[in-house]
């Protein structure tokens, strides 16, 4: 396993990330989830990432469980506050002081931790002002409940906003966790330029795609049984924008390219993310041990100029780069 910074900070993670949206405490039993954790810790992924949202906190919970018992100190674990959560009342979804301060004590004593190393806003919260939210960050550092803090899915502006103000408050912004593959590239224009200059990593979440550049998904073909696509938790949402059959056409072009690196499509997914250099970290899940095992390989491939051209090729006009595709929510989620 490889590690790298985060962001301009001297936090090392590890470059393949184990995080438990969609599964734990949802789609897989706990027993389940506690043996692809424990499958992640085998093969050297030591950074591990939730969110308060994520079931209703009982992911968090499945991963602190699961994390029992391991050195807290070679550990990362990461953690997100925004979305609507417990009673769902009017002050349990944003980014208020209320709200943060509030959740990241509920999020340690679900993780069965006194600090995290990330805190994250998971989305922007256009209703609270982003003094406040910066202010209330500011105090979840000094307090030691978290050592560093970062974002999901902010744009450009909201990021060089953000980072101004966290840096006058004594601390910095270290991440950004977006939505990123080879098929879905709108942060590349704006998002990644600006995180370089503002010394922000990202930790890319579906780098697979859903799934979809595994290849497993086929044009014209039923969706398999039990599969992402067919999920009615909340995956099958995310998934569908690349279930046409020209994009899943195009996927399938990836193969003869995966075989000729003698890898598997899925790992060469990963690595693509990784070869961008502001990527710190590609987020994988599972619902069986052997898929970290698997996905993992993807941290020894490196692909060459020529490699990353014909993936290009491949994909054509079914690779979404559209910068404005980068937003939060208008009004906050309730």
């Amino acid at each position: 396993m490889a590690y790298r910074y985060l962001g301009n900070s001297g936090l090392k993670v590890s470059e393949i990330t184990y995080g438990n949206w969609l599964t734990h405490g949802s789609q897989v039993e706990s027993d389940v989830a506690e043996r692809c954790v424990r499958a992640a810790l085998d093969v050297g992924i030591t950074t591990f990432d939730t969110a308060d949202v994520y079931a209703d906190g009982s992911a968090e919970t499945v991963l602190g469980k699961a994390l029992a018992g391991q050195d807290r100190d070679g550990l990362e674990i990461f953690t997100k506050v925004y979305f609507p959560t417990g009673a769902k009342g009017p002050n349990d979804t944003g980014l208020s002081r209320k709200h943060i301060l509030r959740s990241i004590d509920k999020s340690l004593n679900r993780l069965g931790t006194d600090y995290v190393d990330l805190y994250q806003a998971h989305r922007y919260d256009v209703e609270t002002p982003l003094e406040e939210t910066i202010a209330a960050f500011a105090d979840v550092v000094r307090s030691g409940k978290a050592l560093y803090i970062g974002v999901s899915e902010w744009t450009a502006d909201q990021l060089r906003a953000g980072q101004e103000l966290a840096r006058e408050a004594g601390f910095s912004l270290v991440s950004n966790q977006p939505q990123y593959s080879a098929l879905w590239r709108v942060i590349e224009a704006k998002v990644v330029p600006t995180s370089e200059d503002l010394g922000i990593s990202q930790i890319v979440w579906s780098p697979m795609a859903q799934g979809v550049l595994s290849g497993k998904y086929r044009p014209g073909a039923e969706l398999p049984a039990g599969s992402r696509a067919t999920d009615d938790k909340g995956g099958s949402e995310f998934i569908k924008r690349f279930l046409d059959d020209e994009t899943l056409t195009r996927v399938q072009k990836l193969a003869p390219i995966a075989d000729g690196l003698g890898i598997k499509m899925s790992q060469l997914a990963i690595a693509w993310v990784l070869a961008n250099p502001n990527v710190a970290a590609a987020l994988v899940g599972a619902s069986r041990p052997e898929q970290i095992e698997e996905n993992v390989k993807a941290s020894e491939v490196t692909l060459e100029p020529d490699v990353l051209a014909a993936i290009d090729e491949a994909l054509g006009d079914s690779v979404i780069s559209d910068p404005d595709f980068t937003r939060s929510p208008e009004t906050r989620m309730v």
